[in-house]
């Protein structure tokens, strides 16, 4: 495990996502349907254990978990000598937050395996629930306290101590993670939690010192820190932590309740109730930084148990549904995502991530009428009018898109550096809307706040470059996003087919065959190379490319310029005569349907 210095990233990154996040792409494949779906159809296990087994393990692979666990319990309940199904249907029972199944499993596999982490970790929990210390600390007892336990372990007992009263037993087990580089921040982090709860005189100074060794920026630590202030009735120091934040996240939202707290005078109450409520906060943390480090199944298992302690946990909601959306599960994290407190910070970005779901789910005009919602909710924010933009930009809605990102640019007022993204996506929007002019001036002014923005260069250039304008100068600024992105096969494209729009065939094919290296799965970039093949010569290759393109599901209109040529060639260059209709986009590195052919 690497550093939990970031353990509650995730708050930060919600904050983030709606303020920068212009390029959501959202799609699907067949395979995931399950997930997608308001409902997985119920399923009925056969009469062979074998094939219990095996659909359960197909229907987990297609993340349809019901009937995963459905087939599974089948062929448990038919083998149940068979420990490697046991243990699967108990860790499946927990990801899907269905712990209580859970514990009579769990404690079968500790007969066979008595140091099973994830079951000795889920009956911890349930003894922390019930206030058995004693069941909690034998739980990691006998080498149990290794791997993942090493880090849960410390943690449960020192919030199950200190929901008895007993501050320094409780800081004392927390010792256990101190010195070590990967969890010296998430000791410092909970001993400052642990006093803020137990009311210590030495709570001030705990998170003074997470101030000084810069562990204090994330929402969640802002979050307990301001709110300690305000307790401590002095709202100047909890505004001034509040400040450092919105210093740091210009345009967030997520500190507008306790804004609206300190402009009514009202002290908040601690954010920590119970030793089960720290213990939650504890589990989360571990949770995010494996999430971070791509642990996805074990971030999941500690992020339910968390919720088993504190049901009502808005970032641990957020952090379960948001591995659900990874998974294409859009209904169940919706389901998630509408069960937040509707006086949590996380309200509106939950909303917000449910529309983007729905339209993932293809319920397009349902997603829209959730972002208006939150935009007549959020009158001054210009978050959901850009995320609105950015849906219906993907549905070609060129016309809707523009009064929307015109609508969110309006609510910023004055536009800074960070608005450049609200900008590009407008102009994205100008251009294929055939407004050019408008488009050239949002791109323009984008460049004005990032001159060195290879997305926005790319676009503009390759646009002059299409209608024959500033040669010279868009050549140059493709070749500068190429230098700023050289990994980026789309902008290489562009490169590549600037130089065969400009009559440059051999340096056309240098670049789209470096382009086709690094992205051999776009129809476009294969056609653009048949098309430079042909002007050098190479008929056969040129032949070869542009049926890979066909075999790569091109767009219908390109599918016929493609059977033209086959059938009869290419014939005279057309060197920036005809002006082509639809400039390359990439967005952080991925290229969203409607902008994907050029």
């Amino acid at each position: 495990m690497k550093n939990f210095l970031a353990s509650y990233s995730v708050i930060r990154r919600t904050g983030i996502a709606f303020a920068t996040g212009l390029f959501f792409v959202a799609g699907g494949t067949t395979a995931m349907a399950a997930g997608k779906s308001a409902g997985s159809p119920k399923v009925e296990p056969g009469v062979s254990a074998v094939g219990n087994y095996l659909a359960g393990r197909h229907a987990q692979a297609s993340r349809d978990m019901s009937a995963a666990l459905t087939y599974l319990n089948a062929a448990r309940v038919a083998m149940p000598d068979a420990p490697d199904l046991q243990r699967r249907t108990f860790i499946l029972l927990v990801i899907e937050g269905r712990i209580d199944e859970a514990l009579p499993l769990a404690r079968d596999l500790l007969k066979k395996n008595p140091k099973a982490p994830i079951a000795n970790l889920t009956l911890a929990v349930q003894a922390l629930i019930r206030g058995d210390h004693e069941e909690l600390e034998k739980r990691f007892d006998d080498g149990t306290d290794r791997g993942l336990n090493s880090f849960t372990g410390p943690m449960l007992e020192a919030w199950s101590l200190a929901g008895k009263g007993k501050s320094e037993a409780a800081i004392k087990s927390l010792g256990k993670l101190s010195g070590n580089e990967s969890t010296q921040g998430l000791h410092d982090v909970h001993v400052a939690l642990l006093r803020d709860f137990l009311s210590d005189s030495q709570t001030a100074a705990a998170y003074a010192d997470l101030a000084k060794k810069k562990l204090a920026g994330s929402f969640r630590i802002v979050q307990h820190m301001g709110r300690f202030h305000e307790r401590q009735g002095a709202p100047e120091k909890a505004r001034a932590i509040y400040d450092q934040f919105r210093a740091d996240l210009p345009g967030t939202t997520l500190l507008d309740v306790a804004d609206a707290r300190l402009k009514n005078g009202k002290k908040p109450e601690k954010i920590l109730r119970s030793a089960k409520d720290g213990a939650a906060e504890a589990l989360f943390s571990i949770a995010n930084s494996l999430r971070r480090q791509r642990a996805r199944e074990t971030a999941l298992v500690l992020a339910r148990l968390a919720l088993h302690l504190r049901a009502d946990f808005p970032i641990a909601q957020i952090l379960v549904a948001d591995i659900l959306d990874e998974d294409e599960r859009y209904a169940e994290a919706n389901a998630i995502y509408g069960a937040i407190n509707n006086l949590s910070p996380f309200r509106s970005s939950a909303d917000m991530n449910q529309a983007n779901n729905l339209d993932s789910m293809g319920q397009i005009e349902e997603a829209i009428a959730i972002f208006r919602t939150v935009a007549e909710r959020r009158a001054h924010d210009p978050q959901p009018m850009t995320l609105l933009g950015n849906l219906l930009r993907r549905h070609e809605r060129w016309d809707e898109a523009i009064t929307a990102y015109s609508e969110a640019i309006g609510r910023v007022g004055i536009l800074e550096k960070r608005h450049w993204r609200m900008l590009y996506a407008r102009g994205i929007a100008f251009e294929r809307a055939k407004r050019w002019s408008d488009a050239e001036k949002d791109f323009q002014k984008a460049l004005e706040f990032e001159p060195e923005q290879p997305f926005v260069l790319n676009y503009l250039g390759y646009s002059w470059i299409d209608q024959g304008l500033h040669l010279d100068k868009a050549q140059g600024m493709i070749r500068r996003a190429v230098e700023l992105r050289p990994n980026d096969g789309y902008i290489i494209d562009s490169l590549g087919w600037g130089y065969y729009r400009l009559g440059k065939y051999e340096e056309a094919v240098k670049e789209l065959e470096r382009a086709i290296q690094i992205r051999p799965e776009d129809p476009i970039i294969n056609d653009h190379l048949g098309d430079a093949y042909w002007r050098v010569g190479r008929k056969l290759e040129a032949h070869f490319q542009w049926k890979r393109s066909l075999s790569l599901k091109p767009e219908k209109d390109v599918i016929s310029k493609i059977e033209k040529k086959l059938a009869d060639g290419m014939g005279e260059p057309e060197v920036l005569k005809t002006p082509l209709s639809d400039p390359k986009a990439p967005e952080n590195g991925k290229v969203s349907p409607a902008l994907k052919k050029i």
